[in-house]
């Protein structure tokens, strides 16, 4: 009984003290910190001992390489082990639109390019040329402007065609693929086809460029080896090759009539560029398309020096540059600041030799032609052989100092007609101007919008 009343004033004094604790909780403000601490909820704890990583574990998970996502597999591969797809490729089971993609779900797998090689005798390149052609394929399946025959036609052997195609756009490849399958082209011939019409809107401006259709591929086509043949002299062999290469493919009228009238007028003293710059002028004028130096198969190294600089500049330039060793790495006679490099134009791979030098213009105004307005916006280059200083020809361009005719050669560069200097009884120059560059330009209607990515 005793116990049970000790048990029973425990319990009470056990409630008393809830009550007051209760009680004091209730009369702390809102934002006390025996509110905070007890309304804070506590943290499960657990037992799980998480062990670190080793040191070998970590150096492996410093670089995942990139893996592509599997494309989407034929019904026909969709049940296949690793094996089984490895004997597929190996054995060229199906057509290779078919096969392609079980290369991307292998690569997925873990396998690198050259592990498939040595399994299935498929090189990389093969490899990355199926994967891409396949890609290219269907998206000319999803386009509602394809022709069944048309894609037909790449059943058998089309991935190096389709794959030269990958950077047009979708509404482009169908076109492009259409003439690639009706002109019978190969594999260069449709590198040139899409590199026409990727590079067609931005010329934009440059001679003749009005009178062809972006929408015929023939003519985008037509217009690359137009443009091409006024890189050459008038007399040039290499030219009229590339005026008939032109007329074979031109498609509209108009355009036809100007590579026509450009055929004709050969042989007369007239060139391609003489009617853009003025009567008389014998030097090629070119702008560098974005991208061109990168698909060049040959390209120039050349000193750089700004116009302001004088003939000074000019003269400490370096005359040699040359590649040596199997990585062509260039070595010139001296050190210099400034270099650019150019596509191997017929103009300027002779000056690998030695001589040539770029001069640096603000704008096109120093040339002694007809101001047109694109010369008050945009910057030049112009290319000088410094190995041909004698004046010879009177139709011809030449580099002078600031000073013609005499004095220190101070003051910025100029470039003077043959017959003006002739007439001040000038007979040397800085050297014989053999290209005249301008400056890449960006079209926004050149872009792919975001439907035609794939």
């Amino acid at each position: 009984m005793l116990s049970s009343t000790i048990t029973n004033a425990n319990s009470l004094t056990s409630l008393s003290s809830i009550a007051h604790t209760t009680a004091i909780f209730l009369h702390q403000p809102i934002d006390s910190p025996l509110r905070l601490f007890l309304r804070r909820r506590s943290n499960p704890i657990s037992a799980i001992i998480n062990p670190s990583p080793s040191p070998l574990a970590a150096k492996q998970q410093v670089y995942q390489p990139f893996r592509p996502p599997p494309s989407p597999l034929p019904p026909q591969y969709r049940s296949l082990d690793t094996e089984g797809k490895l004997n597929v490729l190996s054995n060229r089971l199906g057509l290779w639109f078919q096969y392609a993609p079980l290369i991307s779900s292998l690569l997925q797998e873990g396998f690198t390019p050259p592990t498939l090689e040595e399994i299935t005798g498929i090189s990389g390149v093969q490899q990355n040329t199926f994967v891409v052609g396949a890609q290219v394929r269907e998206s000319l399946v999803q386009s509602n402007d394809s022709d069944p025959d048309v894609i037909a036609s790449f059943d058998t052997s089309g991935a190096e065609l389709l794959y030269e195609i990958r950077l047009l756009s979708t509404e482009k490849r169908v076109a492009a693929a259409k003439y690639i399958v009706e002109n019978r082209l190969d594999s260069k011939g449709a590198q040139d086809l899409a590199r026409a019409i990727k590079d067609f809107p931005r010329r934009k401006g440059d001679r003749g460029w009005e009178c062809f259709d972006y929408d015929s591929a023939g003519d985008c086509l037509a217009y690359m080896y137009y443009r091409l043949s006024r890189e050459y002299n008038n007399s040039s062999e290499r030219r009229t090759a590339a005026l008939e290469e032109a007329l074979k493919v031109v498609v509209t009228e108009k355009a036809r009539n100007l590579i026509v009238g450009d055929l004709e007028r050969k042989g007369d003293g007239k060139d391609g560029v003489e009617e853009e710059t003025g009567a008389g002028v014998r030097v090629p004028v070119v702008r560098l398309k974005i991208g061109e130096v990168a698909e060049a198969t040959k390209v120039v190294v050349m000193p750089v020096c700004k116009a302001g600089e004088g003939e000074k500049g000019v003269g400490e330039a370096p005359m040699e540059v040359r590649s040596e060793g199997d990585f062509g790495v260039v070595v010139a006679e001296k050190g210099w600041s400034r270099w650019v490099v150019l596509p191997g134009w017929e103009p300027v791979a002779g000056l690998v030799k030695g001589g040539g030098v770029v001069v640096a213009f603000k704008d096109a105004r120093v040339l002694p032609w007809r101001v047109n307005r694109w010369y008050k916006e945009e910057p030049i280059l112009v290319v000088a052989d410094r190995s041909r200083k004698e004046v010879v020809a009177g139709d011809g361009f030449y580099l002078m100092g600031g000073t013609v005719g005499g004095g220190d050669g101070g003051g910025e560069l100029k470039v003077e007609r043959g017959n003006a200097l002739t007439e001040m009884g000038v007979k040397e120059s800085l050297g014989t101007v053999v290209l005249v560059v301008r400056p890449p330009k960006e079209m926004e209607d050149d872009q792919l919008s975001d439907e035609d990515w794939d």
